[in-house]
């Protein structure tokens, strides 16, 4: 009987994808290959440790394939050594603040208002409990690089980390990791959001300029959920091995670290690159249609950008993030710089167009995208209406279960 429950419920969940318009910036729709190898039978498998120096037997099968994803990783990225083994972007952040910072230490961040994620110093996650973070924040919503050195200079950070989950811009990480060589100290970057970006060359690289990186591999990635970590560091790399197995993690998920494998040769291909610039194509649409339609609206110069509902339209980001989940568009409510609302209201939206363009969403969709939001925030098209052109819309693309 739950059996039957959960059949159908995945069956719900499926319709909702399909009929759906996904403007979730951190959402994607993986291939059937990385679907089928996250539930193949490597599930089954307990393989603690790492390739050749396993805990368990049984393990010459998933060591190849642990080894084939390191390999892809440090080829798609241009890095010399990768881990694969991080359940999430989470993990693989706890894990190099470790390797880093195996004492502790002081963190400086993106003031996480304006687009920091939780594991980069929010009260409320173990970053904050295990380091002391402090911050810099945006100048007019960019990056103000000479405010970040003198920050910088006044705090003495032993670590300067920089990615972010809400910046639509392009980050100079060149400069970011001079400003960490002058003040002395070490140098991170969470590219989780724009690791697409980056392995298909439509943003700078922060591997060359990093001492670690991490990311997750599902999001721009269009992977399965899981981490990763990048260092061209001997050290470093031994140092991050042990923290994540076995400080933070015990087995790692070896159907993951197959799709992660496969993720990682698909972003290799040369359609993958024609993909991310259909992203970036698609997202600059949508953001400057919103501002020929009078709504106030970030530039972007990646995968998302930020819209301020609240001087837009007289309503919150959570009022219209559930507004607009009743006409099928799910995104998700965001601070915007200098927000005046609290996190669980904000007073903006965070859109992304990654997953959508996947199914195959164009410019001229993205547009018209942004018309369905203003006017059914604005209130003049009804449910239906709206509705309707969100069908419309959906109907003319992939079905996820045909990606």
């Amino acid at each position: 009987m739950k059996n039957k429950e959960i059949k159908e419920l995945i069956k719900l969940e499926t319709k909702r994808q399909n009929e759906g318009i996904e403007l979730i910036a951190s959402e994607n729709y993986a291939s059937k290959e990385v679907r089928n190898a996250c539930s193949s039978i490597l599930t089954n498998k307990y393989a603690e440790g790492y390739p050749g120096r396993r805990y368990y037997g049984g393990c010459e099968f998933v060591d190849k394939i642990e080894r084939l994803a390191i390999k892809n990783a440090c080829e798609l990225f241009g890095s010399k050594f990768a881990n694969v083994q991080p359940h999430s972007g989470s993990q693989a952040n706890a894990a190099a603040y470790h390797a880093l910072l195996p004492n502790g230490g002081k963190i400086l961040s993106l003031t996480l208002n304006d687009g920091g994620h939780l594991t980069h110093g929010s009260p409320v996650s173990f970053s904050s409990h295990e380091y002391n973070f402090v911050f810099y924040a945006l100048k007019d919503g960019h990056l103000d690089y000479d405010e970040i050195l003198k920050t910088a200079k006044e705090e003495k950070p032993d670590l300067l980390l920089a990615g972010y989950s809400a910046y639509p811009y392009a980050i100079d990480f060149k400069r970011l990791s001079e400003i960490a060589k002058e003040v002395g100290c070490l140098f991170m970057v969470d590219m989780a959001h724009i690791a697409g970006l980056v392995a298909a060359k439509e943003h700078m690289s922060p591997v060359p300029y990093a001492d670690v990186v991490t990311s997750t591999t599902h999001k721009t990635l269009r992977g399965p959920r899981g981490g990763l970590i990048l260092t061209n560091n001997e050290e470093f790399i031994k140092k991050i091995n042990s923290a994540v197995f076995p400080f933070h993690q015990g087995g790692p998920l070896e159907h993951i670290i197959a799709a992660k494998a496969i993720c990682f040769a698909e972003a290799l291909q040369p359609s993958f690159k024609e993909y991310i610039k259909g992203v970036v194509r698609n997202t600059k649409a949508c953001a400057l249609e919103f501002k020929k339609l009078g709504a106030v609206a970030s530039d972007s110069d990646n995968h998302l950008f930020l819209l301020n509902v609240l001087d837009s339209y007289g309503i919150t980001g959570k009022e219209a993030q559930n507004k607009l989940e009743e006409i099928g568009i799910t995104l998700n409510k965001n601070m915007i710089p200098n927000d005046t609302k609290k996190p669980n209201e904000t007073s903006g939206l965070r859109i992304g167009f990654a997953a959508s363009t996947t199914r195959g969403c164009i410019q001229e969709q993205a547009r018209k995208i942004a018309n369905i939001i203003h006017n059914y925030l604005k209130g003049t098209s009804s449910t239906e209406e709206a509705k309707k052109e969100v069908r419309s819309i959906t109907s003319r693309w992939k079905k996820i279960t045909s990606i």
